[in-house]
């Protein structure tokens, strides 16, 4: 549909079809499919907030349904398996919210990367689609917003149908996904606030983990990382850097201060990234600032991107790191706690980038110092990153270079930056693993 010279309302209508309400709008659209389908339900920033609230107020809409999509542990709230007896999931992350549903076999997790999790959405039998969108414009189109990772591979798809959620809050970029209203099946709208995801206080631990990291840092780089206290940490740091670049699959409030800083340079489609998720000063900058550019996950994670991006430093979080240099980022206590996302996309796009280099950030210990994170060697479920892919590892102590190392220096570099209370047993342990090798 192409709409020029009308006022934006009429955009709205779609054979003269006015939006309905999220309700209405699901009803009508759950008509549509078999009784037991399989529906795309996008995640991150982008959840569609008032289709979930649509879906608890008449739970027996979700009755047989299998939803699937990338919902982020400590974003996403929604366990999309619990809205009905009847129901189920499947994701390859494993937050708080899905614990119960994936505990009782109702949540299936797929233990795939971001670029595998293109290739499934790609592919997987899909009935349906929930997408939220921007306003439309006056040619019609609406914008995937500042959301933009998965939601394309669905869309791409076009025998599957799809509902669009319009919600007008919703930022449209100046460079990012657009899409033809028209693309959809149904058309819903609702107001809705976005997704706020504030920084929380940094413990000094990760400020010297940060500052570690910035000395890795030179001018022209190229930076990724992940949400959370070591994103934090190195945004921090590098205020008096300059001329650096972002391609990363997500990103929060923190960049806003190194915008400001001046240590990011300022053309056009210096930031690129799939999502921004924090509070609605974020959301307004990406909408509006030309540094900005969002892509889906094909590009973003690719190795053949990443690969071409000089400078590339892949930074990210892991919960433990063996002497062999191992990492596990998914496990605690047994339990599954998350995900592999795009850890190990960009890990070796790194490793293939002209002087790119991978770097896994810890704090060296938990639970008030009597839990090491340097650990003699991981559980046989918890591999995360396998050793041939650890390039750098950093904690509070300092900084391990793993890449070409033997496993003897591997072990002495992981010892020396663990807690200190720890190394000497680190050493016995590693002098006992050694000697039944």
């Amino acid at each position: 549909m192409k709409e020029t010279g009308r006022a934006l309302e009429t955009a709205f209508a779609k054979d003269k079809m006015t939006p309905l309400s999220p309700l209405d709008a699901l009803n009508a659209f759950r008509d549509m499919l078999p009784a037991r389908p399989r529906l795309y339900v996008a995640g991150c920033s982008g959840e569609p907030l008032a289709i979930v609230e649509a879906f608890r107020s008449a739970p027996d809409l979700a009755d047989g349904v299998t939803f699937f999509g990338i919902w982020i542990p400590g974003v996403n709230q929604t366990d999309w398996a619990g809205l009905h007896p009847g129901a189920r999931a499947e994701s390859i992350f494993i937050g708080p919210n899905l614990r119960d549903s994936f505990v009782e076999g109702r949540t299936d997790f797929l233990p795939l990367s971001y670029t595998q999790s293109w290739e499934w959405l790609s592919s997987t039998p899909a009935d349906g689609a929930i997408v939220m969108v921007s306003a439309p414009d006056a040619q019609g189109q609406v914008s995937l917003g500042v959301s933009a990772d998965f939601s394309p591979a669905m869309l791409e798809r076009h025998d599957v149908p799809a509902l669009a959620l319009i919600n007008p809050a919703l930022p449209a970029p100046v460079d990012g996904p657009r899409v033809d209203l028209d693309r959809f099946t149904i058309i819903a709208q609702a107001d809705t606030p976005l997704i706020q995801v504030p920084s929380a206080s940094l413990p000094d631990t990760f400020r010297h983990i940060g500052s570690h990291i910035a000395n890795l840092v030179s001018p022209g780089d190229t930076l990724q990382f992940g949400l959370g206290n070591v994103q934090q940490a190195v945004l921090n740091a590098l205020h008096t850097h300059r001329d650096l670049r972002i391609h990363s699959g997500m990103i929060s409030d923190p960049l806003l201060d190194l915008l400001d800083s001046g240590a990011v340079s300022s053309c056009r489609g210096s930031i690129v990234t799939g999502v921004a998720i924090g509070t609605d000063p974020l959301y307004a900058r990406v909408s509006a600032d030309p540094c900005f550019s969002f892509r889906a996950v094909a590009h973003t994670h690719a190795l053949s991107t990443l690969a071409g991006l000089r400078g590339l430093k892949a930074i990210n979080s892991a919960i433990e790191v063996d002497l062999f240099g191992q990492a596990n980022a998914e496990f605690i206590a047994g339990r599954q706690v998350s995900g592999t996302g795009g850890l190990v996309d960009f890990m070796r796009g790194a490793a293939a980038a002209r002087q790119g280099r991978a770097i896994t950030a810890l704090a060296s210990s938990a639970k008030g110092g009597t839990l090491s994170r340097i650990v003699p060697r991981l559980a046989p479920d918890a591999t995360s990153i396998a050793r041939a892919d650890m390039d750098t590892v950093v904690t509070e102590h300092g900084v391990a270079e793993l890449k070409n190392r033997s496993i003897d220096q591997r072990a002495a570099a992981l010892i020396e930056i663990a807690a200190p209370q720890f190394r000497d047993q680190l050493a016995n342990d590693w002098d006992a693993m050694r000697r039944a090798m």
